[in-house]
């Protein structure tokens, strides 16, 4: 079955492995799920991840990342634009929670935080928020 909106579907897959207490996922393979996967890896969100080429279609394995008493290390994840309704922000970007948690936008110079698109002075669409 055909996925409509492919973010929307790695995020839910990242939220399902974690209430799960699984210590990876699976999700299909596309270049902008892969840098939003280094993006949660450098922010320390995910432990790490892995691009797996099989034939005939790859995918990317994220080591997901507890705490000590086994807490999964992601809060929140919710998808801000959607197919139906995008949106976007330009170089005025607001703060989620007043900087403690993130949202990651698409812009022109690839997957960004708020904070580094704030620091360039871009703008771009809110692909989602995380805590």
């Amino acid at each position: 079955m055909p996925v409509t909106d492919s973010i929307a579907d790695y995020l839910t897959r990242l939220r399902n492995a974690g209430q799960a207490n699984n210590k990876t996922t699976d999700i299909p393979y596309s270049k902008q799920k892969e840098n939003i996967s280094r993006l949660l890896a450098e922010k320390g969100y995910v432990k790490n991840y892995t691009v797996i080429e099989t034939d005939p279609f790859p995918f990317i394995r994220v080591e997901l990342k507890y705490s000590d008493d086994g807490v999964f290390a992601i809060k929140e994840l919710t998808r801000v634009s959607k197919p139906g309704r995008r949106v976007y922000e330009g170089k005025e970007l607001r703060k989620y929670l007043g900087g403690l948690g993130l949202f990651v936008l698409s812009t022109s110079k690839g997957i960004l935080t708020d904070k580094e698109a704030r620091e360039q002075g871009i703008g771009g669409e809110v692909l989602f928020r995380i805590l």
